[in-house]
């Protein structure tokens, strides 16, 4: 009882500061926040990112600048980048790409994704955006990728621009090599148009539209310089400068915040990367283990509170952390502590504990429940793969410990033996101590559950026994199978 309410304790306090920091509200005017984005995109880059919008909305920001300096990156990375632009429903979101001592003046690939999924886009002279189709390495260097990959991208952009009203031709020509654009001048102005939408303006309008040149061909990804970006409306003016960026967004220098890279976030990403938290499960789940079949709250325990408070807390920190991850945990946890101290064997109490506890590590790894979004079931897998492989290195970890647990040094200081001349007997309370040492072959009945360490009674005479791993439920017959010293080994009959 001990154990389990120090683990709600602990899992209670991590929910109560998530609840407090996590609470929605109305977000008035402060200091507009600058995320520079200075590297390829990667899962590091997500959290850095999760973390920063997380202070722009405590600090109640009314803009969030997103400086982009990347040749692109991860796919799935920037589709989870999108969707968390996306949701900030609180602020107004921008995309600038700087020039000069500002960064490398382009914004490629996973960039212009990110680009579309901002509120407005701001460019210095001499940028450019685009080439946003996704492609992998390969021996014989970067290939298309699937389809399904380049079909998700190609809605996600095509949607990015809808939602925030860049003409979507010019999205999908971005990411589509056969999606061909024509300049076409109307009495509107120039804008980019697929054939068929320049037939099906011909058909529906009187007014006539003049085609001129051919500005994305078949078998080419359309990039667009800072210029053209602003001429065929897709950003909303060609800057010179931060100053002069400032300037056309009516704010003041005085008023920015710029979000660099700090230790902290470089710490919440290596402390949350894949590795780390595979490490941290397969270790707390040993951990666990070692506690739940040991008298007392000691070493075991803490370690499992350490290595499972790390894992959520990292999760909290990046955004991830809801209450239904924490339930489910506590749930799993429950069912466990039920199996192995309530209910004999090991049956579907206790499955359906690991199943619980490793959908919970999976949910803490992402922010969305259900995956709906091609990149969302990858993620998830992905996930799932992860938390899995920890799950079976704890299990086959414990394994070996059960059976080499017994035979160390460490675990025979719980018993008397020649080589512990100077231990003390242990107390059993009012049950005798051992007094006889059995034979081998002989029979007796489990007073407790045997797991592996146990009370059996020989012929009146109650002795402590102990097997090769397997676990013996109370009031089942035994047999000695060998003597080790003072220690019984025994089995099931």
């Amino acid at each position: 009882m001990l154990k389990l309410n120090i683990f709600l304790l602990s899992m209670v306090l991590i929910l109560s500061s998530f609840i407090l920091t996590a609470q929605d509200g109305p977000v008035p005017d402060g200091p507009v926040y600058i995320i520079p984005i200075n590297e390829d995109i990667d899962q590091f880059l997500v959290i850095y990112l999760k973390r920063s919008i997380v202070k722009a909305r405590e600090a109640k920001s009314p803009m969030i600048i997103f400086q982009l300096n990347t040749f692109g990156g991860r796919v799935d990375s920037a589709l989870e980048i999108t969707s968390l632009i996306g949701s900030i429903s609180w602020a107004e979101t921008v995309a600038y790409i700087p020039s000069g001592g500002e960064g490398t003046g382009v914004s490629w690939s996973a960039g212009a994704l990110i680009s579309f999924s901002c509120d407005s886009i701001y460019m210095d002279a001499g940028t450019s955006l685009g080439a946003a189709a996704p492609v992998y390495q390969s021996a014989e260097g970067m290939v298309m990728a699937e389809e399904k990959v380049v079909s998700a991208v190609r809605g996600q952009m095509a949607a990015l621009a809808e939602k925030n009203g860049y003409p979507q031709s010019i999205a999908l020509a971005m990411v589509d090599m056969d999606v061909e654009l024509y300049e076409v001048e109307t009495d509107e102005g120039i804008s980019l148009m697929t054939p068929d939408e320049i037939a099906q303006m011909e058909r529906i309008s009187s007014e006539k539209p003049i085609q001129g040149k051919l500005l994305s061909a078949a078998g080419k990804l359309l990039t667009l310089t800072a210029g053209e970006m602003e001429r065929y409306g897709v950003s909303s003016a060609t800057v010179s400068g931060r100053e002069n960026l400032y300037e056309t967004l009516n704010i003041t220098g005085s008023s920015v915040v710029i979000l660099e890279k700090t230790q902290s976030d470089w710490l919440v990403a290596f402390l949350s990367s894949a590795a780390v938290t595979s490490l941290l499960v397969m270790v707390g789940m040993v951990a666990l283990y070692l506690e739940v079949t040991s008298p007392g709250f000691g070493i075991p325990g803490t370690i499992a509170l350490i290595c499972f408070a790390t894992v959520f807390s990292a999760s909290t920190l990046i955004g991830n952390l809801g209450s239904l991850e924490l339930l489910l945990f506590l749930a799993g946890v429950v069912l466990l502590l039920v199996e192995i101290f309530i209910i004999p064997g090991f049956g579907v109490t206790g499955i359906s504990g690991i199943v619980l506890i490793l959908f919970s590590l999976v949910l803490a790894r992402q922010d969305f429940v259900i995956p709906e979004f091609v990149w969302q079931w990858d993620l998830f897998k992905k996930n799932l793969l992860y938390v899995s492989l920890s799950l079976v290195g704890a299990l086959a970890l414990i394994g070996v410990l059960m059976v080499s647990l017994p035979h160390s040094r460490l675990f025979s200081r719980l018993v008397l033996n020649p080589e512990n001349k100077n231990q003390k007997p242990v107390s059993v309370g009012p049950l005798p101590v051992n007094i006889e040492i059995s034979s081998i072959g002989e029979t007796a009945i489990a007073l407790t559950d045997l797991r592996p360490v146990g009370k059996a009674e020989f012929k009146d005479i109650v002795q402590i026994v102990q097997t090769d791993g397997e676990y013996i439920e109370k009031g089942s017959k035994i047999v000695v199978i060998r003597k080790e010293g003072l220690r019984l080994v025994v089995r099931r009959v």
